[in-house]
């Protein structure tokens, strides 16, 4: 953690200095430092590639494991497959309210046609000729991939994630041990990519401050407000999803809301300080256990599960983020655009739970970018000011882990079926 953040403020330094440098080269450089800049610019280019190879296996990969865990974790009864619907409903839940509301916030607070020129300089537009989204019975038929490795190869990542699907719960039905060496393959592929991403990563200062450089030299220090309602609007989006696991836990959990809140107390200071689900896992545990009476064989499987599984907040901080780059570009996705991005987006929620949030920003958005018809090339730029709206993300996280294990555990005591709770 202490890697990861130390490299989130050197990204946002390359980033200012980015921005600084290729302002200054633009108003006193002239000429010679212009093109300059634009050869160090290929240094961006080639960064922002070396990330995007590794999104599609790395997808492929993380989704088939992920899948297949959630196919085991169902398979250890009742208790599991209650908790697993619960995650299922929550995260069709904030893929809904993120769409809803992020679109309500900037039609009220719109991007400036300015400032999204400021910060689309350094980034390349839509291509001219980029296909229409297609028809409800074309987006159907195109679900199923005819050729996963064309799909793949095309970008078409909807299908490349319906496959992934598919594969991980066949994985999961073949003869003992039999799925199990494919399962290791892929988890050990996923694992490979994300060495190479960490790898890329450690030379992200560099790639960004080239990019920035780009974004200076065309627009100045313009792009610093747009940058600024990207960071409120993401993190937003989080924080209406921890309202909605507060309300959840009161409304559907029964739990008084003084007693919720200093149950959550600490766990929420220590999302706050560390940014990782996985990192507040045992104070989650104690919590739910000694201040909410959630019986010990419940917490100690649903929060393990809802680490290893879910994060209420992706789906919505994640759309968010995908929504503020279409108005950058000033693109209006279709409602069949927005379900495949809602399936995409429910789906790498599960496959990337784990991952640094450096690479799950990455692993996460850019698919969902892609399944709305979006380019990526703005992604590392937003990843340079992603401290802050991951602080939200994981708030919402542990909120919502908290949340599906009081619902459990009252469901549980009123299931005449289920084990004692003493």
């Amino acid at each position: 953690m202490t890697f990861i953040r130390s490299l989130s403020v050197q990204v946002l330094i390359a980033l200012a200095l980015g921005l600084a440098g290729g302002a200054l080269a633009a108003a006193y450089g002239g000429p010679p430092m212009a093109r300059l800049i634009e050869n160090v610019e290929a240094v961006g280019a080639l960064w922002l590639n070396a990330l995007r190879m590794t999104v599609v296996p790395l997808i492929f990969a993380v989704l088939v494991t992920g899948i297949a865990q959630v196919s085991d974790a169902a398979a250890t009864g009742r208790l599991a497959v209650r908790a697993v619907t619960w995650f299922v409903a929550l995260l069709v839940l904030s893929a809904l309210v993120a769409i809803l509301m992020v679109n309500g916030v900037l039609a009220l607070w719109p991007v400036s046609e300015a400032a999204s020129a400021a910060l689309r300089a350094g980034a390349q537009a839509p291509p001219a000729d980029a296909p229409t989204s297609p028809d409800f019975a074309a987006w159907l038929k195109g679900l199923a991939p005819a050729n996963p490795i064309r799909a793949a190869a095309e970008d078409a990542v909807l299908p490349v994630v319906v496959f992934a699907v598919f594969t991980g719960f066949a994985l999961t039905r073949l003869p003992e041990g039999r799925g199990r060496i494919l399962i290791d393959v892929f988890q050990a592929l996923g694992e490979a990519m994300i060495v190479v991403v960490r790898w890329v990563l450690a030379v992200a200062p560099v790639g960004v401050f080239a990019l920035g450089l780009g974004v200076g030299l065309r627009a100045g220090v313009g792009a610093a407000g747009v940058l600024g309602q990207y960071v409120v609007t993401a993190s937003f989006a989080g924080l209406v999803i921890t309202a909605i696991g507060y309300g959840l836990a009161v409304t559907v959990g029964r739990v008084p809301m003084a007693r919720w809140a200093q149950a959550t107390a600490p766990v929420l200071a220590t999302a706050f300080a560390t940014q990782s689900s996985l990192a507040c896992l045992p104070a989650m545990i104690e919590r739910s256990r000694d201040d909410l009476g959630v019986p010990a064989r419940v917490a100690g499987l649903v929060l393990p599960l809802a680490v290893a599984v879910f994060r209420f907040t992706s789906p919505a901080v994640n759309l968010a983020v995908c929504i503020f780059v279409a108005k950058v570009y000033g693109l209006e996705p279709t409602a069949l655009q927005y379900v495949g991005a809602a399936l995409v987006a429910m789906a790498v929620a599960v496959g990337s739970v784990g991952l640094p949030g450096q690479v799950s920003f990455i692993v996460s958005v850019a698919p969902i970018c892609l399944a709305l018809g979006l380019p990526i090339d703005l992604l590392p730029i937003l990843l340079a000011v992603e401290v802050v709206p991951d602080i939200f993300r994981t708030l919402g996280n542990v909120t919502g882990d908290m949340a599906v294990t009081a619902i459990v555990a009252k469901d549980e005591a009123a299931d005449p079926e289920a084990p004692s709770q003493a």
